[in-house]
């Protein structure tokens, strides 16, 4: 049986893990660390066209900083599984564990198992509800 008082607070923590995931890949690894001109440059070296690699950073970087606050949780999380079924495929040849050269599969498949059930939750507790402060009525997660 489900103890419904601390799922909303279950749902925050892990919006905010996620969030912080999201913020260390795409905005500290990708954009801070590497550049996006290395960024783009490793995606171009693996046969992606080098555009890819600006564009995940940056929606990494968007995803991140929009679960964190508890916007749109639902689309977002649902608007980066492209983004991690790209990643699992390209770790797919590097065998189960991470810590593989070239790193596993199963952290990116794990992280899109974890995006659907944020989908499913919803955002929990102390998101920011634009749709209220907009003056627009019920949100999403209101409305489930």
């Amino acid at each position: 049986m489900n103890d419904n008082r601390f799922a909303p607070y279950a749902t925050l923590l892990l919006r905010v893990g996620l969030g912080i995931l999201f913020l260390a890949h795409g905005f500290y690894m990708k954009v801070l660390t590497f550049g996006l001109a290395g960024t783009m440059g490793y995606f171009g070296s693996l046969g992606y066209p080098p555009v890819f690699g600006a564009i995940v950073a940056l929606a990494e970087t968007a995803a991140g900083i929009a679960l964190i606050l508890g916007v749109w949780t639902r689309l977002v999380s649902l608007l980066t599984l492209p983004i991690l079924i790209g990643a699992a495929v390209q770790h797919a040849g590097n065998g189960w564990v991470f810590s593989n050269a070239g790193g596993g599969w199963e952290f990116p498949v794990f992280w899109i198992v974890l995006m659907l059930v944020q989908a499913g939750l919803g955002a929990g507790a102390h998101a920011l509800d634009l749709s209220r402060l907009l003056g627009r009525g019920a949100t999403m997660s209101q409305a489930a």
